[in-house]
């Protein structure tokens, strides 16, 4: 019961929307970090990336990340979160990383809200770079993948529970 569940995967995956539901389904507690993000900067996602720039955002989602001490919680990430190592490296201490994986034509489908959602895209770079970029880091960090293609968010739930045992 006091281990944790860590959500890795692109914008769009279900990393929240599922993670509320099986953190329900598995009893535990759900922590999303992006809004803790927001939190401690008091802005939104987007709105820090704005006025910041990205390196400051990596580096404040970093410390965040950094600063968790929790256990029996489904942990909903950042998207942008699998560019720290040290971030990544201290989820992995905190439980069991289930990336849910989207194909890239998956993911696009989901954005509809992609320039004010807080997704963090470098200058110069499209959708299909970041995905791209990303692929491998989720793969390097995942104890599970879940293919998240074609299914409901009911199905995904239920095969979040399932990979948790």
């Amino acid at each position: 019961m006091n281990s944790n569940i860590i959500l890795i995967g692109m914008p769009g995956s279900g990393k929240s929307t599922c993670g509320i539901l099986a953190a329900k389904a598995l009893l535990k507690n759900f922590f999303d970090t992006d809004l803790l993000l927001q939190n401690l900067e008091g802005k939104r996602l987007q709105n820090i990336i704005d006025e910041n720039g990205i390196d400051y955002f990596n580096a404040a989602e970093e410390k965040a990340i950094l600063s968790l001490d929790i256990q029996g919680t489904v942990i909903a990430t950042g998207g942008s979160v699998v560019y720290s190592e040290r971030a990544m490296r201290h989820l992995k201490e905190l439980g069991k990383i289930i990336y849910l994986h989207l194909s890239y034509d998956s993911m696009e489908k989901r954005l509809s809200n992609i320039t004010t959602r807080g997704v963090v895209l470098k200058k110069g770079h499209t959708l299909r770079d970041m995905y791209n970029e990303r692929l491998g880091l989720y793969e390097r960090y995942a104890d599970e993948v879940l293919n998240c293609d074609g299914l409901t968010v009911e199905e995904t739930v239920e095969s979040i529970v399932l990979l948790s045992k």
